[in-house]
């Protein structure tokens, strides 16, 4: 029986001294940084992929050194059939145990589209279907207006210039609904706090003027300004006559350069040819150009012409003949040795 005793107590002393070892083992293996790149690896989680498959994929990546502890400990926590499908981007510093959370969390890789101020619709649509983290479709502006529940809107001016994150696989409509409530919520909040003076009627209005407002300004501090210069004409019922609406008007055959008979050719968007604000916006308007809408500047000037400084400003003149003097001093510049 002694000897039997002490053979049980080796088996016990070994069994502890095992486990102890395992458990030495399992413990430094779920704490140690896996051997990640330093440029960072990527992983695809398809739906439905259970955690032994990622965990196979890792180590055959050899990413990963114990696939069987990782497992085995995600069971015990019951994450092994938590986590979520998407795309990860693994960096160094990662553990096992970062990593099981990371996938149980859905802390899954955003990518980003940046939305110009001053882009076009057709502008948008381009990066969209660019962007290969996107599903997009084929849908047109009218289209996907419609689907977006606004049948019948123009799409132009109608998505908040903005960098948007969201996960590959994103829809162009999700994206552009994300984009357009946006718009909605900017637009909306900018015409609560107009002017109550304010030659426009109504946030539609507001959105066309920002439009053009975005195209003529290149100093920000000259905005607010030019929306007085606009409201002014309004409220005297003089024409727009800005060069924007022209060649938005002009369509995909503008070449850049803008002549008189472009300027003498009606279009709905001719704002030399024809009084008030164009049918629609002309390009994405940012959140400045909105308030500068709703908010001009108190001013008599009616006019305004670039300084041709290579600064962006402009002259602005209250009478025509000021205004006169002004082109001539642009033109004298641009046409000056060395420009």
């Amino acid at each position: 029986m002694r000897k039997r005793a002490w053979i049980a107590l080796g088996v016990l002393a070994a069994l502890i001294a095992g486990g102890a070892a395992f458990a030495d083992l399992a413990w430094r293996s779920l704490h140690a940084e896996l051997p990640i790149p330093a440029e960072g690896a990527w992983l695809e989680v398809s739906s439905g992929t259970p955690l032994r498959r990622v965990t196979a994929e890792l180590a055959q990546r050899n990413l990963l050194e114990h696939p069987f502890l990782l497992d085995v400990y995600a069971r015990w926590r019951g994450d092994a059939t938590r986590i979520r499908a998407g795309e990860y981007q693994l960096l160094p510093g990662l553990t096992p145990l970062s990593l099981v959370e990371k996938l149980v969390s859905g802390q899954v890789y955003l990518h980003q589209l940046t939305i110009v101020e001053g882009w076009r619709f057709a502008d948008l649509l381009a990066a969209i279907r660019t962007n290969t983290a996107i599903r997009a479709g084929s849908l047109d502006g009218t289209q996907i207006m419609a689907e977006l529940g606004e049948p019948g809107m123009h799409p132009e001016g109608e998505f908040f210039p903005d960098t948007y994150f969201f996960p590959r696989g994103t829809t162009d409509l999700e994206l552009l609904r994300t984009a357009h409530q946006a718009m909605r919520d900017h637009l909306a909040k900018a015409w609560d706090s107009r002017d109550q003076d304010t030659q426009l009627r109504d946030p539609y209005e507001a959105l066309i003027l920002a439009s053009i407002i975005e195209k003529e300004t290149a100093l920000p501090s000259e905005r607010k300004l030019i929306s007085g210069v606009f409201q002014q004409r309004l409220k005297r019922g003089m024409r727009l006559q800005t060069d924007p609406t022209v060649i938005y008007g002009i369509g995909e055959t503008y070449d850049g350069n803008l002549r008189r008979q472009d300027l003498e050719r009606d279009t709905p968007y001719n704002t030399y040819t024809r009084a008030g604000l164009p049918p629609t916006p002309i390009a994405l308007p940012g959140n400045a150009s909105l308030e500068a809408a709703v908010q001009p500047q108190a001013t008599d000037a009616l006019y305004f012409v670039a300084t041709g400084r290579g600064d962006g400003s402009h002259t602005f003149s209250a009478t025509l003949e000021e205004h006169d003097r002004a082109v001539r001093d642009y033109l004298r510049r641009l046409h000056a040795p060395g420009q």
